[in-house]
């Protein structure tokens, strides 16, 4: 198999992966009466860190007045609530409620249980992370070439 075809089969196995998944959750959110995006923002809120209406917005890949409308709707159903910014004034910080924790934890389990990568065993698994992280975040330099793009990029700033 050459490169173009790999490339090819690649972006294949990944589209049929997403729309699993996506079906997946799609019938989760159905059940728990949310869209696909509201379900989308509860994963994405559910690592814990904070998180403004534009950060959401950045990871959901939509507009700042989207995300606001569709957080303005979560927050009626009782499943996020908004705080103040510890730093920025200005700013809100979007956190899951109990019931919107409870909810994340649902879908968490779900996902679980019904995850294609539950046909790999724990190792296979970790080297499919490692693979994909390699893949989204480049590679890890290491030795010269870390310490080389690290003297660069303080010279540029």
């Amino acid at each position: 198999m050459d490169d173009r075809q790999l490339t090819e089969e690649l972006y294949d196995c990944l589209f049929a992966i997403r729309t699993q998944v996506h079906a997946e959750l799609k019938e989760l959110a159905r059940d728990a009466g949310l869209t696909d995006t509201q379900a989308d923002a509860l994963w994405r809120l559910s690592r814990g860190q904070e998180m403004t209406a534009r950060r959401l917005a950045e990871l959901l890949q939509c507009d700042a007045s989207t995300a606001t409308s569709m957080i303005d709707r979560l927050e009626k159903r009782g499943l996020v609530r908004r705080v103040p910014h510890p730093i920025d004034r200005r700013a809100k910080v979007i956190q899951l409620t109990p019931e919107g924790c409870a909810l994340r934890d649902r879908v968490i389990q779900h996902t679980t249980e019904h995850s294609p990568f539950a046909l790999l065993d724990h190792e296979s698994r970790l080297r499919l992370h490692a693979l994909l992280r390699e893949v989204i975040d480049g590679p890890r330099m290491t030795g010269e070439a870390a310490r080389v793009k690290g003297t660069v990029k303080k010279e540029q700033q």
